[in-house]
């Protein structure tokens, strides 16, 4: 693998958004834990021999290729919306320029799913562009149990460090890549979780066939889960018959003001092979 990942224009606007960011991080005071990571987000998602495939829910104001959400419910009321419908994860952005969220929605997730299930809780994946360990610490601090490292944005060798960070504060690296190249490379920074995006970072398009083709080459030890795309019921039904042991649903559900039925109707269909 190359030192220097391909970059896109998109991806080069959000990035240079990010740094500076993570310069404004640096000169606060460090982050004050008052949540800590859980650990069995590995466990969690992994899918039992003839199981149903898990789901996580994601939390998303509003993205560069969908413009605008629902607004309906504010992040802690629908992550318990999710978790009340049988999500096994809640994905919770915290970019803000972009996506309109931040590490407080994070928190407050967090708060409202201890105050509501206790142990029991949904895991909390931490959605960020990760390229600085102080944004690891952050995650850690608001309440994660695991923060996304996107391979494509890193060399092999800082995915690994970050993966090494991420472990170190008790967070479950959860590697996110779209090709066989990123995966070897999210596979020698020794991951656990990972999601193959079958969004084209380039165009924006959807290839689920090429998601699926990535799956499938997967370490079968590694909770595999599909990123992306997922619109339906349906959808959901066809990746429970692949090699997937879960799948991220975001945009069908942020589109709805009450996700809870869609969800699970989609959870249902998850158990289906």
């Amino acid at each position: 693998m190359s030192d220097e990942p391909p970059r896109t224009r998109v991806l080069d606007t959000i990035l240079a958004s990010k740094k500076a960011e993570i310069a404004a991080l640096h000169a606060a005071p460090p982050p004050r834990a008052t949540r800590a990571p859980s650990g069995g987000v590995f466990e969690a998602l992994r899918r039992p021999e003839g199981g149903a495939l898990r789901l996580l829910a994601e939390v998303k104001l509003r993205s560069p290729s969908a413009g605008a959400l629902s607004t309906s419910l504010r992040p802690p009321a629908r992550a318990r919306r999710y978790a009340e419908a049988g999500a096994t994860m809640i994905s919770v952005l915290v970019d803000g320029p972009f996506f309109g969220g931040s590490y407080d929605d994070l928190a407050a997730c967090r708060d409202a799913l201890d105050e509501a299930f206790g142990a029991a809780r949904p895991k909390l994946l931490c959605k960020e562009f990760i390229l600085d360990p102080i944004q690891l610490a952050m995650a850690a601090a608001r309440g994660a149990d695991a923060a996304l490292l996107i391979a494509r944005l890193t060399s092999a060798d800082e995915l690994a460090r970050l993966a090494d960070a991420a472990r170190a504060l008790g967070l479950e690296p959860f590697v996110e890549v779209a090709t066989e190249e990123e995966l070897e490379a999210a596979e020698r920074a020794r991951a656990r979780v990972l999601g193959v995006n079958a969004r084209d970072l380039d165009t924006l398009a959807m290839d689920h066939a090429r998601a699926e083709r990535v799956l499938a080459r997967a370490d079968r030890a590694a909770a595999r889960v599909h990123l992306s795309g997922l619109a339906s019921a349906d959808d959901v039904a066809r990746i429970s018959q692949g090699p997937a042991d879960a799948a991220l649903v975001g945009e069908a559900l942020m589109r709805q003001d009450d996700p809870g039925p869609l969800l699970r109707v989609m959870v249902a269909r998850a158990a289906l092979r």
